[in-house]
């Protein structure tokens, strides 16, 4: 059996302005997903995907036919049906970037999550990484050819430390970023509750002049160098009160602080697509109590979750 894992991710700066170059934070979670693959059936896969709970949520059978990957589907429940519309998608782009691995091959493949999937971590983006590995391919090509997207999280599920990433004219640029902030035990993250579909904001993003687009990669670029370098927290709480701001306004939604949060006394910095997943505040025990008294309890202490 062969094992393989990639870890989870948070984006800290440069969300939606990644898309167009600008640099970007990002940090490895401790939670990520494994991936078991056996030899199976000829010209079959046998796909089954693991929890949290150690439960089974996903399970398909998928025939391989000469570069296509028919779905042998027993459930035809909506939300499976466009996970194994998915699943396919990636199998025919890894096909066309490594045939050989699927010639009169069968693969029985497990996957397992130690995060919850509604939280945003990278199901898709570990799970990317994790095929990447096991087929000798690169993960961009993978990614660009079936998900897309700006590659920051497929960067962060093979690195051990946070990363400077960024889109250039030749590809994806990532690096090993020195933060490791010494005032880390005043940040935490905060789960929301909810997840959030972004197409709006992206969708009023993209409507901005290539001008102010420009102007927003350049703020938001020196932003992250200042940041990764900050070495108080209170600098560091102002830079992404600025970041906060420039992306309000490139996005046209007000800042979850304003909307959710107004009487929260520290900084409350939204990650990824806003308005969903994962938040991240200042703060310490009295401040974590704010958000378990208003239903809030899916709370992690920065080194608890960041590697």
């Amino acid at each position: 059996m062969l094992q393989f894992r990639s870890n989870g991710k948070l984006l800290i700066t440069g969300e939606y302005a990644v898309l167009d170059g600008a640099k970007s934070l990002a940090v490895p979670t401790s939670k990520g997903q494994e991936m078991r693959v056996d030899q199976g059936e000829p010209n079959l896969i046998d796909w089954k995907g693991i929890d949290e709970k150690g439960d089974t949520w996903f399970q398909t059978q998928i025939r391989i036919d000469k570069g296509k990957f028919n779905i042998i589907s027993t459930n035809n429940e909506p939300e499976t049906a466009e996970i194994e519309k998915r699943l396919q998608q990636i199998f025919i782009s890894a096909y066309q970037l490594n045939s050989k691995a699927f010639l009169d091959n069968g693969y029985n493949i497990t996957t397992v999550l130690d995060f919850n999937r509604k939280w945003g971590l990278g199901t898709s983006s570990t799970l990317i990484s994790n095929l990447a590995q096991w087929l000798n391919i690169d993960p961009y090509k993978l990614l660009e050819s079936s998900f897309g997207g700006s590659g920051y999280d497929i960067a962060v599920a093979g690195s051990q430390h946070p990363v400077s990433f960024q889109l250039t004219k030749n590809g994806p640029s990532s690096f090993t970023a020195d933060f490791n902030p010494v005032f880390k035990d005043d940040l935490f993250f905060v789960y929301l509750n909810r997840k959030q579909n972004s197409r709006e904001a992206i969708a009023h993003y993209k409507q901005q002049t290539i001008k102010n687009r420009e102007e927003l990669v350049e703020k938001i670029s020196g932003i992250t160098e200042q940041v990764i370098k900050s070495e108080h927290l209170a600098e560091f709480e102002m830079l992404l009160k600025a970041h906060e701001t420039l992306i309000s306004k490139a996005i046209n939604l007000p800042r979850i602080k304003t909307q959710l949060f107004q009487d929260y006394p520290k900084l409350i910095k939204s990650l990824g697509g806003w308005g969903g997943d994962f938040i991240m505040a200042t703060g310490r025990e009295d401040e974590k109590e704010y958000f378990r008294r208003r239903g809030y309890n899916t709370i992690f202490n920065y080194s608890e979750l960041i590697k």
